[in-house]
């Protein structure tokens, strides 16, 4: 039976523009990379992020698409979105899934690795 994959690579930087290190906020953009590395064609349908803040603090994060899409990705084809959020600190992580479905209704699940949120200045 043919094989649906998606592989998810991140890159994120700290956007001290958007952040307010006074009231506590440090804004971050992440952009993520979604490559159909399967052998069929999936749609990303929704997502579900878990966000913990330097204190340990939990935010679950869950939708339909990603930055109002949901793309339909044939094999050997990418979707990238550049999306963000704001923690309470200067480092926490991310890690989620996207949900998805192949084109004949089989669904499966697309892991984001966790990834850190750093603002630069706070490792020295």
């Amino acid at each position: 039976m043919a094989k649906p994959e998606f592989t998810c690579t991140v890159a994120v930087r700290h956007v001290p523009e958007q952040s307010q290190p006074e009231d506590g906020l440090q804004a971050f953009a992440y952009t993520v990379n979604i490559r159909n590395t399967g052998d069929v064609a999936g749609q990303l349908i929704g997502r579900h992020w878990i966000i913990i803040d330097g204190n340990g603090q939990v935010e679950e994060v869950r939708g339909l698409g990603v930055v109002g899409h949901q793309p339909l990705l044939r094999p050997g084809e990418q979707f990238e979105y550049t999306s963000g959020t704001r923690l309470a600190t200067p480092t926490g992580t991310m890690q989620g899934t996207y949900f998805c479905m192949t084109e004949d209704a089989r669904p499966f699940d697309a892991p984001v690795p966790e990834f850190g949120l750093t603002v630069t200045s706070a490792l020295h």
